[in-house]
């Protein structure tokens, strides 16, 4: 302000009259000055009027400024976040981030998890599912399983179903129905909300009418994991605590199932791309390898797509406890096979765990790398008589065959296919021909 009122004192407001020719010399002659890289001119007959707006117009452009920065400095400073949180990621290569669709809203609010390890993460909270509804159906499911199989069942089955009814198709109907083939008096209950329904009941009715026990149930996952290791783990991820992972959770649900009905009643556990082609009566806490080492013949892996224990076994209970403190939902078979296979390690010959494993030819005589051929018809007489050979293995050694779906799902069933022939002779609904 100083400034600028030392630019007017300099002039003389009397002389510049516009009715003498001084005029054009004195609006010629114009003061200059610049201030914050801006040229100011002063007319010679300005007031003191325009030097208040002129002020004035200074103090709000200066002000705009200001204030326009503001939410430059602080997208400035949400993109550092973002790029710390980045970087913590990148720092913890163990750690997936969870599948989110990130809003660039600015006013997002999101949840983040308080708990250490998923420090500086984005934690997503489950909506609510049927499989964490609690209703008169799962209050229900303990005394239906007791009644169901205090029906003179020889063995007593279990499978696992958390899709769709409308997807449990042929394939599923087929392991059902080698079920009953091989165990015409035994009992099998599908652990599934879907099943256990009128669609679901219409799928297994055509079994149900020809005599054989097979009922699907709704599961009180609450109940079944009550008192184990699994109970808290449950508890947090039905609330959100817990990072479920980017695999499916209903893959990882349907492997800590498995292993508490076991635990709770006892039994076989059979997943639904599993056909059984012999009897399971006289085996007893039992897993099967799905690889040995060539040269020792010692089990590299073993699997959980078929379980044998007694009620309260020991090994599953070390089994559910490995499951909640390991459980890693951004890896695929950690909670499952690879579970399964940490936990063997780790007592197998020690007292007090009491189980047998299996040779691959037992539940897996088939590597998921080559059980395409089974769905293929032989192109001559050597894969003829190669087919034949394998089918007379199967016939003798295995107890079933996995079909490892995930390779096999899309696959038909080719005429003079081993496939063809494991159906034919091991199917009570022989009606048509299974294929994908």
């Amino acid at each position: 302000m100083a400034l600028i009122s030392s630019c007017f004192s300099k002039l003389n407001p009397s002389s510049l009259n516009s009715s003498t020719p001084y005029f054009t010399m004195s609006f010629k002659r114009l003061v200059y000055h610049e201030i914050f890289g801006y040229r100011l001119v002063s007319r010679a007959k300005s007031s003191l009027i325009s030097i208040v707006l002129f002020s004035l117009l200074l103090f709000f452009m200066f002000t705009y400024t200001m204030v326009s920065n503001v939410p430059l400095q602080s997208a400035a400073f949400t993109e550092k976040e973002d790029s710390d949180l980045m970087q913590t990621r990148k720092m913890n290569p163990g750690v997936l981030p969870i599948s989110l669709t990130i809003s660039t809203q600015r006013n997002m609010i999101v949840e983040v998890d308080s708990d250490d390890r998923f420090h500086g993460r984005i934690r997503r909270k489950l909506p609510e599912s049927d499989i964490f509804r609690t209703d008169e159906l799962t209050e229900k499911f303990h005394g239906r399983v007791l009644e169901f199989f205090n029906n003179k069942c020889e063995l007593q089955f279990f499978m696992t179903w958390i899709s769709t009814a409308e997807s449990f198709g042929r394939r599923e109907i087929l392991a059902v129905d080698s079920v009953f083939k091989a165990h015409p008096n035994g009992c099998l209950m599908i652990l599934s909300r879907t099943m256990d329904s009128p669609q679901g009941y219409t799928v297994l009715k055509p079994l149900i009418d020809l005599g054989f026990k097979v009922q699907a149930v709704t599961p009180d996952f609450q109940f079944l994991l009550e008192n184990t290791p699994a109970e808290t783990w449950f508890d947090n991820i039905r609330s959100g605590k817990k990072d479920p992972g980017v695999i499916p959770l209903a893959q990882n649900l349907s492997n800590l199932m498995r292993l508490a009905v076991l635990y709770k009643y006892g039994g076989i556990y059979l997943d639904t791309d599993f056909i059984v082609v012999n009897s399971f009566k006289g085996l007893k806490n039992t897993i099967g390898a799905q690889s040995v080492d060539s040269t020792t013949k010692n089990w590299t892996r073993l699997n959980n797509a078929v379980l044998v224990f007694d009620i309260e076994h020991p090994l599953l209970f070390k089994f559910i406890e490995e499951f909640a403190l390991t459980f890693d939902g951004n890896k695929w078979g950690h909670n499952g096979p690879y579970m399964v296979s940490r936990v063997v390690h780790r007592v197998e010959g020690r007292p007090g765990y009491n189980f047998t494993i299996l040779p691959p030819m037992a539940f897996y005589p088939v590597d998921w790398i080559k059980i395409v051929k089974l769905f293929k018809m032989p192109k001559n007489q050597a894969e003829s008589k190669s087919d034949e050979a394998k089918l007379h293995q199967l016939n003798g050694k295995s107890y079933g065959v996995h079909l490892w779906n995930k390779q096999s799902s899309k696959l038909m069933v080719e005429e003079g296919s081993v496939m063809e022939r494991i159906i034919s002779e091991h199917c009570v609904l022989c009606e048509q021909v299974y294929d994908s």
